[in-house]
Parts: structure tokens; C-alpha cells; sequence
């Protein structure tokens, strides 16, 4: 157990490096965008507004999650700030980029909470008009972390019947929404794969949840949803990868599951089956409330199944969604396109992922 939390931190440490060298770099801006710190229902935001034009009404807008692994990175950081910049630019879009609190400060739910709070605030008629927002071209996106934040905010709106304003798009990017199965294909595939390997992920969970790294292993296994864990059984079909993924995302994997396991995970830990920390299990009616939806995944990553899970059963639901996969990309790389990462995969993610809320926004 110490060498396995010795890996996380040194793995944290890293991450927490780059962020910060990163940090220091100049933002990249070709337009003189207004960007202003505001506090959304007590939650801090930063707003990215491009200069009115003369013959303009009313504004598109974007609620944008920063990932991180509910730990790390910040709307404020160089790599947040230049990809809301170049959003904001490009689509001519207000874009609010939500400064959510982070693990160790808060644990799940408030994570969702602050983010779901940002988002009903912006909605309301009065805070949208100050920003000259229109109301029917809104969408809620977010990568990894914040695109499971984005999803499980998305949910909850869709069920809020107090709202008069609901997102008309979701947008998501290599999203993190399932802690119930970590031996699918993709898991599978890149548990080692730099930026983002198995253990890691499973870790960012264990802290999310504020539960305990002595059962990681039980996680990595899926004891957690063995066959004698009754509370999981009514959630298996929701999350059942060999139904769900095409073939060329199964390849020739098996599934892992235990005929026994520990039940007692799940009394402990109970947000791995709380749909507003895993959005992937919630109901088919919930899901067919959703908005058209957008997922970006990356073949070399160990989170390509969860997103192309979620947007086969959306589509399952009826409702309209575009699964944009790159087979030559890997986690987190929409937000490298500053020196000395602009890698092409960034600048290629990231254009697509732009073009697709330009066209349908």
C-alpha cells in the first residue's frame, strides 16, 4: 500500500509541475476578450466575453468544467485560460469556465454541487441577459473530471422543472463517468499508458469518494461489483460493454468480473453507485432527456469505453449524438497546444471539438 501511494504522489507531483509551468506562460490571444472573476450562487467562475459588434443581439454561450481529476488544474490556469480564450473567440460565445473546489479541500458530492450551483445561476432569465446570452443556445461541457461533472450537472438540470432555461447541447471530453467496471477493452489496453494510467484513475476515484487506498486493489479487480454485491445487480446492464462497444473497441478482451466479491465496498464507499458521481448508470428516462450530445474520445486512453458507453446509450434513448473518436490521441490532450506541448493531437482534438459547437450551438 505505500509503494502504491508512493506512485500516486509522485504521479500528482508531476501533473502538479506541469500545471504550474504551464502557468507561466504567456496566454495565447488574437482578439481582446473581456475576462472577468465573478461569484456564481458562491461559487467563483471566470467569464470569457468577446467585444460586442454593432449588428449583434444576443450571444451563444458555453458552461465549461475543467478536468483534473477533481483534484488538480483550475479555470485560471494558462491551459484552461487559453483553450476558454480561443473558444470564446472562435464561436463568438460567452464562455463561464467554473472554478469548482477541489480534493483534499472538498470530497464528492461538493464537487458536483458547486458546479451544478454555477450553472443554475447562469440559467436564471435575469443573470443571462446581463451577459447578453441567449437563452436557447447554451451548452454545458467539460473534459475528463469536469466532463463528468458536465454530464451529471446535465442530468440534474434535465430533471429540474423549476427551470424556465435548460442547455440546449452537452459536450463532452474523454469523460470520466463509471467507477462500476475497471477491466474494460480500454482500461484493459492503456492501464499503463502515460497521463493517465489504471491505477491512477482508480485513485482520483478513491479520492473523490473519500474512501481509503487499501482498496484499490479491490476496485482494480471489480470486487466491488461482483455477482454477490445485490446493490450493483440492478445497475450491470446499464454499464455491459460486450452490448455496448462497438467491435473494433472490444478487439479480442474478456470481461473481469468476480463470482464473489465484497459487498461491503458499496456500504462504505456508496457514491460508486451514486449516478451523480458515475452518470453512466443512470435510468434509460433520465437519458432520454438529455440534449444533443457531443463525446470526444481518444483511443490511447483508459477512459475511451466510458464515453463510448454513454453515447451508445444515449443514442439508445433517442437521443442525437456524435461519438468523434481519434484513433492517434491520448488523455488530456485537447489542452496541450501551447509550447512546449502543441502537440498536433491537441490542435486536431480541439478544432473538432470547436467546429462541432460552431455548426450545432
Amino acid at each position: 500500500h505505500l509503494i502504491h501511494y508512493l506512485r500516486l504522489s509522485h504521479h500528482l507531483i508531476v501533473l502538479n509541475y506541469l500545471i504550474c509551468t504551464f502557468d507561466k506562460l504567456k496566454s495565447v490571444s488574437s482578439e481582446d476578450i473581456k475576462i472577468t472573476d465573478a461569484v456564481f450562487d458562491g461559487v467563483e467562475v471566470r467569464v470569457f466575453e468577446p467585444p460586442a459588434k454593432g449588428d449583434e443581439s444576443l450571444k451563444r454561450s458555453v458552461v465549461y468544467i475543467h478536468g483534473g481529476g477533481w483534484a488538480l488544474a483550475s479555470a485560471r490556469t494558462s491551459l484552461y485560460n487559453n483553450l476558454c480564450r480561443i473558444m470564446a473567440e472562435s464561436l463568438n460565445a460567452v464562455v463561464v469556465s467554473v472554478e469548482y473546489r477541489l480534493v483534499p479541500e472538498v470530497c464528492f458530492p461538493e464537487q458536483y454541487h458547486d458546479a451544478l450551483r454555477a450553472a443554475k445561476h447562469f440559467l436564471q432569465p435575469d443573470v443571462l441577459a446581463e451577459y447578453s446570452v441567449d437563452p436557447s443556445r447554451i451548452a454545458i461541457s467539460g473534459d475528463s473530471a469536469g466532463g463528468n461533472l458536465a454530464a451529471a450537472v446535465c442530468q440534474q438540470l434535465s430533471k429540474d422543472e423549476d427551470l424556465t432555461v435548460r442547455p440546449k447541447l452537452q459536450a463532452l471530453i474523454y469523460p470520466v463517468l463509471q467507477a462500476f467496471d475497471f477491466n474494460t477493452p480500454s482500461y484493459q489496453q492503456n492501464m499503463n499508458m502515460p497521463v493517465l494510467p489504471r491505477y491512477v484513475m482508480v485513485n482520483y476515484w478513491i479520492d473523490y469518494i473519500n474512501g481509503n487506498y487499501d482498496l484499490a486493489h479491490e476496485l482494480l479487480i471489480n470486487n466491488h461489483t461482483a455477482l454477490n454485491v445485490g446493490r450493483a445487480l440492478s445497475f450491470r446492464s446499464r454499464l455491459n460493454w460486450t452490448a455496448l462497444l462497438p467491435p473494433s473497441f472490444k478487439k479480442n478482451y474478456r470481461p473481469v468480473g468476480q463470482t464473489t466479491g465484497t459487498a461491503a465496498i458499496v456500504e462504505r464507499l456508496p457514491a460508486l453507485l451514486d449516478v451523480r458521481a458515475v452518470p453512466l448508470l443512470a435510468d434509460d428516462a433520465t437519458l432520454a432527456r438529455q440534449p444533443r450530445t457531443y463525446v470526444l474520445t481518444c483511443e490511447n486512453d483508459v477512459l475511451r469505453d466510458d464515453g463510448a458507453m454513454y453515447a451508445a446509450r444515449l443514442e439508445r434513448a433517442g437521443v442525437p449524438v456524435t461519438l468523434d473518436h481519434f484513433h492517434d490521441c491520448f488523455h488530456g490532450c485537447m489542452i496541450f497546444t501551447v509550447w512546449p506541448t502543441d502537440f498536433s493531437a491537441g490542435v486536431q482534438t480541439r478544432n473538432s471539438y470547436i467546429k462541432w459547437l460552431d455548426e450545432n450551438l
